[in-house]
């Protein structure tokens, strides 16, 4: 397995939060997934006037690293311009229990404060795929 660089990753997703679109918030965010190969993907927040189809860089890092193949997140680093280290979204984290229920999560603020954590910290009891009724189909991790 591949070992994690908590300063890399966060590097890569601050570097992410460079290219974030957000013309209405101004909250840029950036986020970076790290594999089991050892590739590290990156996202950011992508606004859309249409408030809904707005992507969080959380989702965004998680969905072009499926996109790319990859199945098995190890860890994940998440950034922005925050007092302290910056928490997920509901429906990140959600996500996040189904892509990466196992990863390291590494929440960074610009300031260079971050805090390690886990989904179960941060989703207890999170809904996943066993709790569907064809819970024998469900997706690898």
């Amino acid at each position: 397995m591949t070992s994690i660089n908590r300063d890399n990753l966060i590097a890569a997703a601050r570097v992410a939060r460079d290219k974030a679109y957000a013309p209405y918030s101004r909250f840029h965010v950036g986020a970076a997934v790290l594999t089991a190969e050892g590739i590290i993907i990156s996202g950011c927040n992508i606004e859309n006037a249409a408030y809904p189809s707005t992507m969080c860089a959380e989702r965004v890092a998680l969905h072009n690293a499926y996109a790319q193949g990859a199945r098995t997140i190890i860890a994940l680093a998440v950034i922005a311009d925050t007092p302290g280290p910056v928490s997920p979204c509901g429906g990140c984290r959600q996500v996040m229990a189904e892509l990466c229920p196992r990863a390291i999560i590494f929440l960074a603020n610009t300031a260079g404060a971050w805090v390690e954590t886990s989904l179960a910290a941060l989703l207890p009891g999170a809904f996943d795929p066993n709790d569907l009724p064809m819970a024998s189909a469900k997706p690898g991790h």
